[in-house]
């Protein structure tokens, strides 16, 4: 029987080895030949963009190096070459490039990478006799530099004029609706508004407003169709339903020279619900990538934020003497693997600029023919709302705030959780679907390690979108619940 038992164990293992081995494989084949195709259609772009807007717009694809001096000036260098210009910044565009993500410009091909490993190993085997002779004759000499991309300069510059819709885009009236709110003649998004969903009694001392922020590639509908007609008549007459559709998703602006850092998702945030509609305390309820807006928000308005209420929160804590967090975490989130099917999407929408832009031109710019096609093969049984939301975005929206969110603020989740600990005020809830393939369950419970106080509900049968949609009722119970019990 023992025998028997240890030949299925030794089975099992060699066929787990077998598998993982066969995915690799697989997976580095497949990943040189997407490697191939998109920087084939990085050409393909630039002709196009050159054929419809006169203009051969810029791409994450060549890298530069730059040093920011004290004055606020930053001497940039082409592909490291010897041949440098000098720009200036002002201050608020330093601010902005902290927030910018080294990910957006720095994703080598995986035969590259191999590449850079053996010429990292060479270099170093030639360095260390010269730098052993400088340390012994006292002399040391330390420079401050980051690697950057000339888009990231020049879109802080201002030097990218682009058009309101690109021809990529979608040009419909819904996509376009905020132009008209906003200056018509200008793309600058310094006056625009984010679209936000109100409902509930607008005055009231007893009211209590409620901040929904959906996740990644969707819309305020995410809310608004599922939660906001299950809430009880006492609940809607007490609270303020306030979901809004982020900057570039939805019907909220979606301007081309955004580079949808955190800072700028906050100020929009801030001036289009918090000020406009003058909202003084609230809870927050947030959904994947809205879990790190929530964090940021929550810090930054440590006293006004009653609850928070995470829902597959994306942290991914960075072990000690990783030099880079976002490298790490952009690999957690796409390790550019084949299997299993749902980090092959994740891979190819993180790792790859042009073909990403590809999928956008094809799905999202056509969205109104998949939506009719959605509901005569399915028979309406898919929620439109769905559809809208994942269908109504920018390519430069979904490209910039994966990147600038997700992977940018690895290095700063810790200490926004380690914040909200300290705040002993703000009641905390994490919801997780058991069945999550987007974000693992792992990734509640390493908040709860930074939040002791914060309670995690892991729902049975259910994954990253059913934790709401389907059990809508229940949810908005537990909702109501969680604000009820909260301290003024």
């Amino acid at each position: 029987m023992h025998m028997q038992m240890d030949a299925m164990a030794k089975t099992r293992s060699l066929a787990k080895l077998t598998g993982k081995l066969v995915n690799e494989a697989v997976s580095f084949v497949t990943f040189c030949v997407l490697d191939l195709i998109d920087f084939i259609l990085c050409f393909v772009f630039k002709a196009m963009d050159l054929l419809m807007e006169a203009e051969c717009k810029p791409c994450y694809c060549s890298p530069t190096k730059e040093a920011i001096t004290s004055s606020g000036k930053i001497l940039v260098s082409e592909h490291g070459g010897e041949s440098t210009k000098i720009v200036s910044l002002s201050s608020t565009n330093k601010l902005q490039l902290e927030d910018i993500s080294d990910t957006l410009y720095s994703r080598p091909s995986l035969v590259s990478e191999i590449s850079r490993l053996t010429l990292n190993e060479l270099k170093r085997l030639k360095l260390e006799e010269p730098l052993l002779q400088n340390k012994k004759n006292g002399s040391s000499a330390t420079t401050t530099t980051t690697t950057t991309s000339t888009t990231i300069v020049e879109m802080l510059q201002g030097k990218i004029d682009n058009p309101v819709t690109r021809w990529s885009d979608c040009d419909c009236k819904f996509c376009t609706s905020w132009i008209s709110s906003s200056s018509p003649t200008s793309n600058n998004n310094s006056k625009a508004t984010l679209f936000v969903m109100a409902q509930g009694p607008s005055r009231g001392t007893t009211r209590e407003d409620v901040l929904f922020i959906h996740g990644f590639i969707s819309s305020s509908s995410f809310w608004t169709e599922t939660l906001f007609p299950n809430f009880s008549t006492a609940a809607r007459s007490s609270y303020r339903l306030l979901a809004v559709d982020l900057l570039g998703f939805g019907q909220s602006p979606k301007p081309s020279d955004s580079l949808y850092t955190l800072s700028e998702h906050l100020e929009m945030i801030e001036r289009s619900v918090l000020e406009s509609h003058k909202v003084k305390s609230f809870h927050i309820v947030a959904h994947s990538l809205g879990c790190i807006l929530a964090l940021a928000l929550t810090v930054k308005h440590p006293h006004s934020v009653k609850s928070l209420t995470l829902l597959a929160p994306p942290y991914y804590p960075v072990p000690k003497g990783i030099a880079q967090a976002t490298q790490y975490v952009m690999r957690k989130v796409a390790p550019r693997r084949v299997w299993p099917p749902m980090k092959f999407g994740a891979s190819l929408v993180c790792w790859y600029e042009h073909i990403t832009r590809v999928i956008c031109l094809l799905i999202c710019k056509n969205h109104r023919l998949w939506e009719f096609l959605t509901k005569l093969v399915t028979r309406n049984r898919v929620r439109t709302f769905l559809l809208e939301g994942f269908f109504c975005h920018t390519h430069n929206a979904a490209w910039h705030t994966l990147h600038n969110i997700i992977c940018g603020t690895a290095g700063k989740i810790g200490s926004y959780l380690d914040i909200i600990r300290e705040n002993v005020n703000c009641k905390v809830t994490i919801f997780h679907g058991r069945d999550d393939e987007v974000i693992p369950i792992e990734c509640s419970y390493e908040v709860q390690k930074r939040i002791p106080r914060a309670k995690v509900r892991i729902i049975d049968n259910k994954d990253h979108i059913t934790i709401v949609v389907g059990r809508q009722k229940a949810f908005a119970r537990e909702l109501e619940d969680i604000w009820g019990t909260t301290k003024n």
